[in-house]
């Protein structure tokens, strides 16, 4: 009798990988987060910019409500993609985990030390039985004791530190602009008309409403401030003015 279960068995349960070494269950979760909205990081000379798009499901819905965008700490902010229920679960966390190391060690929390966190709730959810992964990526940013700082974490768990980072539906498109457009040495307001330029692209590109959220943690001050509409509007615009591709 064979020792394997039935073809496409594999993914009833989190803990039984397939003979080729693949957990079906996060592959699954990590194509619920590709096929989310896009958001995106930036880490620049002056700070981090983080972006989003942002959907309105019905006009009755109040578009000052994000869905996206999560202040974690002062220092500190989180871009989301996926099931937006479980990304409140692990933001929660992470202000709790932010909160405990300033009462803790009294000073803000390194950014990769957050991440590394938030992953290891993840990474738990993929060796038990009777629970799901996470289905959501997210991106934190924030300026550290290390400098201006990008991790990205999976539903797998793993993360990765980056100068510049997509997530979500409009992936290809914004890594696009990026490879060709990004530069370390860039000043926080050319990241911030980078970041809209690229959300704009990619809403553009499947035809959608231009609707995008940024948010900025300059080093200066390194507190997170989330740009109105009106100021994205004026990016917006003056990105249709220079008449970029």
């Amino acid at each position: 009798m064979s020792v394997f279960a039935a073809p496409g068995a594999y993914d009833r349960a989190i803990t039984v990988f397939s003979p080729d070494g693949r957990l079906f269950q996060v592959e699954y979760a990590l194509e619920t987060v590709n096929r989310g909205a896009t958001i995106l990081g930036i880490a620049c000379s002056e700070g981090v910019v983080l972006g989003a798009e942002e959907k309105i499901e019905t006009r009755l819905q109040d578009t000052n409500f994000t869905w996206k965008l999560y202040e974690v700490d002062d220092h500190l902010g989180a871009a989301v993609v996926g099931l937006g229920s479980d990304a409140r679960i692990l933001i929660d966390q992470a202000r709790i985990y932010s909160q405990s190391n300033r009462l803790m060690y009294d000073e803000a929390i390194d950014v990769e030390i957050i991440t590394k966190r938030v992953g290891d709730i993840k990474q738990l959810y993929t060796q038990h039985a009777g629970v799901r992964p996470f289905g959501v990526s997210i991106i934190f940013g924030g300026v550290d004791k290390t400098g201006n700082r990008i991790f990205a974490t999976d539903p797998s768990g793993s993360y990765r530190g980056y100068k510049a980072v997509a997530v979500g539906i409009g992936r290809e498109t914004v890594e696009g602009i990026l490879k060709e457009e990004y530069r370390e040495d860039t000043n926080l307001d050319e990241s911030i008309k980078l970041a809209v330029k690229c959300l704009t692209k990619a809403l553009e590109a499947r035809g959608e409403p231009k609707r995008v959220k940024i948010g900025v943690i300059p080093s200066a001050t390194k507190t997170l401030r989330m740009l109105t509409d009106k100021e994205i509007e004026t990016y917006q615009r003056g990105l249709e003015g220079s008449g970029t591709s």
